[in-house]
């Protein structure tokens, strides 16, 4: 038989008993890491809708492709630089093989009587740089007959810096006549003279840019002194002859208009020097004397000789006539 104090925890553990069952599993307690059921689904619910929404995946970025050409390290040791092609006209080669088979005599004008005739060879190396100087400022617009007469009378008085700033303007303008021009030439002498004992001590410029700078010396003029005066092959003298001429044989891609503009045509596409079986055969310095010879002789500036030239059939010109 139980005590009443017995009987009374009986009785209340009985009524707890009851209350837990009634209550059911959400008034029950929370065991360790267990979460409340309403929580549970409510990430039930957004693992359903985040399983049933479309996945986004990052877009793959564009990358521009460029092509670049390599250098030679990188496409290999044995690999060449691109040549560009340079442009030269048609036959010239045969062209200028029959230009000095028609030359081979060397007896034009400019043979005996160019600028490499007409200083003294036995004077200092200082005065007869002087002196092709000055052989070239009169042989402007001059044939070469009357060039030559005119440095025989200005040798024959002592040809140098000095004896012709001694010298009075009506007696040089005597001694150089008939020149072509030969008032302007008096002057543009004198002015150089002068220049050249103050800056030069009575020598001459050693390159085109300072000769070009001189009172009465012209492109052609400079670069024929850097090649007689100082032997130097500084680019192609063009007279008129010689712009004629390329002209004619079309040695120029489109025509000139002045010898200036034939010599930088020409410079383009002529090697200064000659290619098997001649390399050592500087071109720039022989085309001058060349082609001058050939303009005095056949290729005349009015009526030329096509009749006996080598390069009748080779002659743009010649076919026209």
């Amino acid at each position: 038989m139980c005590s009443p104090q017995e009987s009374g925890m009986t009785s209340l553990s009985a009524r707890m008993l009851t209350r837990s069952r009634s209550l059911g599993p959400r008034a029950g307690p929370r065991g360790c890491g267990e979460e409340p059921a309403p929580l549970r689904r409510r990430e039930a619910a957004a693992e359903a809708r985040k399983s049933h929404s479309p996945v986004k995946r990052p877009r793959k970025a564009q990358r521009l492709r460029v092509a670049y050409e390599g250098s030679d390290s990188e496409k290999g040791g044995g690999a060449e630089p691109l040549k560009v092609p340079v442009w030269e006209p048609q036959g010239w080669q045969q062209q200028l093989v029959n230009i000095r088979a028609m030359r081979n005599k060397k007896d034009a004008p400019v043979d005996h009587l160019g600028t490499e005739h007409c200083y003294d060879s036995s004077a200092p190396p200082k005065v007869r740089r002087y002196q092709v100087l000055l052989s070239l400022m009169l042989s402007s617009q001059t044939k070469d007959q009357v060039t030559a007469g005119a440095m025989q009378r200005l040798r024959a008085r002592g040809l140098t810096v000095d004896s012709i700033l001694q010298t009075d303007d009506a007696t040089l303008g005597k001694l150089i006549y008939p020149v072509g021009f030969w008032r302007s030439k008096v002057k543009y002498i004198k002015q150089t003279s002068a220049i050249l004992q103050q800056r030069y001590g009575g020598d001459i410029p050693a390159s085109v840019a300072e000769l070009v700078a001189l009172p009465g010396v012209g492109p052609k003029m400079a670069h024929l002194a850097m090649a007689v005066a100082w032997g130097t092959v500084s680019g192609i003298a063009v007279d008129t002859h010689v712009h004629r001429i390329a002209n004619r044989l079309r040695w120029t891609k489109k025509a000139t208009k002045s010898p200036e503009e034939t010599r930088a045509a020409l410079e383009e596409w002529l090697p200064s020097t000659e290619r098997p079986p001649h390399p050592h055969r500087e071109l720039w310095h022989e085309i001058n004397g060349l082609l001058v010879g050939f303009g005095q002789q056949t290729c005349l500036p009015v009526r030329p000789r096509c009749q006996a030239c080598l390069n009748q059939a080779l002659c743009p010109a010649a076919q026209g006539l």
